[in-house]
């Protein structure tokens, strides 16, 4: 199983914050904004991680990232030339992805709930044995985002773009699972009239084969789209709290690769040393002392 964050685009909403930088290097609390995405796939169980960046920020992604290994995982990097598109990812990242599965998020995408773990395991699964599935998270401005429509038995019965009288409130948040051959698919998809290759039109193909599944992140789970200064606020606001009420430090990849076993003792205690001095570090020296 393969993994790819799209962390591309100009970050327009956030000029004149990005005007420097990409807006995934941004911090939201007390870490860049792309380790969020990061954790979201290490929960899932992957290692082997592209990550698709501008050509002006990649050199900025490398020095934070490197090649992953002091975060156990695998990271390699490829550039997008142009914000063509969602289903774009998987043209540029074909050759990463080969005859794997693959799940793609958003370098802007936060999600955080109990059992989250287990739900993006179960869609790993899925894809796996051949099953694409989308997250679906109920919002109050539909027309903003991609829509799915399900019925009583959680069938995806439609999916749509940003459509101007949505036939849900349900929002397709930016964390997708595919099975194999999805360059392959992605490749069949056509630009919409805004120029670009729409995930949404990639999501219909597997709904028309019947292999869509949906899964609804209810009101225990918690989703940002970080594009704009709002709810780059609201995110932070939130994980500041839960982190001071329960003393602790979510979305941690050093803590999720340590207990999943890519991480040794030695190699996790060299990282809470670097940072000892803060509060990131003695989380690390805390799971260090609790263990596996």
């Amino acid at each position: 199983m393969k993994g790819i964050i799209l962390a591309g685009g100009s970050g327009t909403r956030l000029y004149p914050i990005t005007m420097g930088t990409s807006k995934q290097l941004l911090n939201v609390y007390d870490k860049p904004m792309i380790y969020y995405p990061l954790s979201t796939l290490m929960q899932a169980g992957i290692k082997d991680i592209l990550l698709i960046t501008t050509r002006e920020d990649q050199a900025s992604f490398k020095r934070l990232l490197g090649d992953g290994k002091h975060l156990g995982v695998n990271i390699t990097y490829t550039i997008q030339p142009s914000p063509d598109g969602l289903a774009q990812a998987f043209l540029l990242g074909r050759e990463f992805i080969g005859d794997d599965a693959c799940a793609m998020v958003l370098g802007d995408n936060i999600f955080y709930g109990s059992g989250f773990e287990e739900v993006l395991m179960n869609a790993s699964q899925n894809a796996i044995e051949g099953y694409a599935t989308i997250f679906g998270v109920h919002v109050k401005d539909p027309e903003r985002f991609g829509i799915m429509e399900i019925d009583s038995s959680k069938n995806v019965l439609s999916v749509e773009e940003k459509p101007l009288q949505p036939k849900s409130d349900l929002a397709i948040t930016g964390l997708y699972f595919y099975p194999k051959g999805v360059s392959d698919k992605a490749s069949l998809v056509k630009p919409s009239k805004r120029g670009e290759l729409e995930i949404t039109t990639l999501n219909d193909m597997y709904l028309q084969e019947g292999i869509l599944k949906a899964c609804l992140l209810d009101e225990g789970y918690t989703w940002f789209d970080t594009g704009t200064e709002e709810s780059m606020a609201d995110a932070t606001a939130m994980i500041r709290s839960i982190q001071n009420n329960k003393d602790m430090v979510i979305c941690c990849p050093e803590a999720i690769a340590y207990y999943k076993g890519w991480l040794s003792e030695e190699e996790l205690e060299k990282s809470a040393d670097l940072m000892k001095k803060n509060r990131y570090g003695k989380y690390l020296k805390k799971v260090l002392e609790k263990g596996k």
